[in-house]
């Protein structure tokens, strides 16, 4: 009686180890495959990750070998002084140009003591401001008030991005787009112009700021 209650216990046994044995595999079988799929999804991501680094890198290159040059049609005016100046600025002191086709904002010259908020306007802002801000190593990127949405809506990401970007309308203006640092000025005919972000790579802080790194804020504009 005893010998059989041993061989049971024993078939028990070993019909439990196979059992253990069986669940360890599929164990094995079920971990090896949250690996691949895991290592399957990372894949996945990762390599249009790359693909997309990469060609930002090569954007950001490519930028910066044109933003090393001078900027095809960018135009390099004379500014006649730098005062601060109470009230309007008279335009006879400020590097305001006029062409045939509209006005360019002023470039430079004497302008209020009180600098303009760097970021995106749906309304103009005071140019005796908006030199102030300049002068500090803004750009300003001005825009005529009918461009259209889109383009707005890119020019409103740029300022976003950019804190010493100052972005507005401007009335009257030579071209649909018109970029410009203290100094220098560009016009072009979309803000997709690919000599617009050089332009901000090269003068945005750049080497013609008069007062590099003061505040492009605490003064008037939201």
């Amino acid at each position: 009686m005893s010998s059989r209650k041993t061989d049971t216990r024993d078939a028990r046994r070993e019909a439990l180890a196979q059992v253990q044995a069986e669940q360890e595999r599929a164990e094995r079988r079920r971990r090896r495959l949250v690996v691949l799929v895991v290592a399957a999804v990372v894949l996945a991501l990762a390599v249009p990750a790359a693909f997309l680094i990469a060609d930002a890198l090569r954007q950001q290159d490519e930028v910066a070998d044109v933003a090393a040059a001078p900027i095809e049609g960018e135009e390099l005016v004379d500014v006649p002084s730098a005062g601060h100046v109470e009230g309007e600025v008279p335009e006879e002191q400020q590097a305001l140009v006029e062409t045939d086709e509209g006005v360019l904002p002023p470039v430079g010259g004497d302008h209020s003591p009180v600098v303009q908020n760097c970021g995106f306007y749906d309304v103009p802002v005071a140019d005796e401001n908006a030199v102030h801000s300049l002068e500090h190593g803004a750009v300003w990127l001005a825009y005529r008030p009918d461009l259209d949405e889109s383009q707005v809506g890119t020019l409103r990401e740029l300022a976003a991005a950019n804190p010493y970007l100052l972005v507005s309308p401007y009335e009257g203006l030579a071209a649909p787009v018109v970029a410009t640092a203290w100094g220098v000025q560009l016009e072009v005919e979309s803000v997709e112009d690919e000599r617009v972000a050089p332009f901000l790579a090269r003068y945005l802080q750049g080497e013609q700021t008069p007062e590099p790194g003061a505040p492009c804020q605490g003064g008037v504009g939201g």
